[in-house]
């Protein structure tokens, strides 16, 4: 019997040239998996064209719904963001196609997976650890870092001649000046012309080239738009008072924000394999979710446990950014998330103008604010007594104290 192969395919040149190869190189049977999380049209025409280029079957899943529910709403719970910008939404999905891959795998009896991300992006790395969580024994192939496969493919110019030859159904056309990525949290845009960091891809002459999901800020309207929440337990179940599941939320987010240019990203950033990388990312859904669950939690988290999971979330999103999805300290860190979300509900009123969201209201049945006991004014709790603080604010200085009369406040501080 020959070899199966599980690949990664898009319909693209690059998995098109990269199922035909494989095929070929190792002389086995390839079948194509595409996963649907969002991309709408770049889906059209697939089975077909996979079929041609020598796939023995092909999936193509809709997992929007698992993407939605199993993925990005408990990395929200989380607050992950990877430093401090990246909103991870190329980052989260790997590891759910990563898995789909695995359970194919098996279901078809295929000794391994392959996929078409480069030697030097994150990819790969996202790609292989979750197959090394989930299925140990499954063998990796990784063309672009097989020397065979760049020696034969040195530019696009040598893989659409090849496709010509091999009659391999694709779109010949000029290369774009960048690359893209898309699902239901983002779209990416790197490389080509990204490659200069001084390029400006927020000016209005590349409108055309970087609003897929969102309009420019000098584009939105004119009039600002309010937008409610309603959360449960750190998951926004609600979008304006109409009840609605992950899935829903984050399309009518996506739909509100990109009207409003939010979630729009411009970054420098620093890869899992060592180099730095530019990157443009349109996340209007989810910039909106992760700025009113941040409000919510405002409102309903202790001052402790918030402290605590903050301090855990630049860890968090980088085991997500570098593809530890299913690593033991993930899943221990989702654990900590999950109990510190038991009370993260209520609704929040946020209000979007021009690229901007704004907090515009919070309000819960654990609401941990008490405006009696912050009042300016008598407090008619009688909770806190100023006269405690002389003593908070001495304790608290004690060792401040102690420490300028052994070394002398003279050489404190400079």
């Amino acid at each position: 019997m020959k070899k199966k192969i599980v690949l990664a395919y898009s319909g693209g040149l690059d998995t098109s040239v990269l199922l035909s190869w494989i095929k070929e190189t190792y002389d086995a049977e390839v079948i194509a998996f595409c996963a649907n999380i969002g991309q709408d049209d770049e889906l059209k025409g697939l089975n077909a064209k996979a079929k041609k280029t020598g796939a023995l079957k092909i999936y193509v899943d809709d997992l929007q719904e698992e993407f939605a529910k199993d993925f990005i709403f408990p990395m929200m719970q989380a607050g992950a963001i990877y430093e401090g910008q990246y909103f991870l939404g190329t980052s989260i999905a790997r590891p759910l196609i990563a898995k789909r891959m695995v359970e194919i795998a098996k279901l078809e009896g295929a000794s391994a997976i392959g996929h078409g991300a480069t030697g030097k992006g994150n990819d790969q790395v996202r790609f292989e650890l979750t197959t090394a969580a989930l299925a140990p024994d499954l063998e990796i192939i990784a063309p672009w870092r097989d020397e065979r496969f760049r020696t034969q493919f040195p530019g696009r110019a040598e893989m659409i001649a090849y496709c010509e030859e091999k009659n391999i159904p694709i779109q010949a056309s000029a290369k774009k000046p960048f690359s893209m990525d898309r699902n239901l949290l983002h779209i990416s845009y790197e490389a080509g012309i990204l490659e200069d960091p001084w390029f400006n891809a927020g000016d209005v002459k590349y409108r055309d080239y970087f609003t897929t999901l969102s309009v420019f800020p000098e584009d939105a309207p004119d009039k600002s738009e309010y937008v409610v929440l309603d959360f449960d337990k750190g998951n926004c179940v609600a979008v304006n008072s109409k009840p609605m599941n992950p899935l829903q939320v984050m399309k009518a987010l996506n739909k509100l924000g990109g009207k409003h240019g939010v979630g729009r990203v411009d970054m420098v950033e620093n890869r899992f394999v060592g180099m730095k990388s530019r990157g443009v990312y349109e996340t209007p859904g989810g910039a909106i979710l992760h700025f009113a669950h941040r409000q919510i939690e405002s409102l309903t988290m202790d001052r402790e446990v918030m402290h605590l999971r903050d301090s855990l979330i630049p860890e968090y999103a980088k085991l997500v950014y570098n593809g530890f999805w299913y690593a033991p300290e993930r899943l221990a860190l989702q654990a900590l998330v999950t109990e510190s979300q038991k009370n993260v509900s209520g609704t929040v009123r946020v209000k979007l103008y021009k690229g901007g969201i704004h907090a515009a209201g919070r309000q819960s049945q654990f609401s941990m604010y008490n405006p009696h006991i912050a009042t300016m004014e008598a407090d008619p709790t009688k909770a806190y007594n100023q006269d405690d603080a002389t003593g908070f604010i001495r304790l608290n200085g004690l060792r401040l104290r102690v420490n300028s009369q052994v070394n002398g406040a003279a050489n404190i501080g400079g």
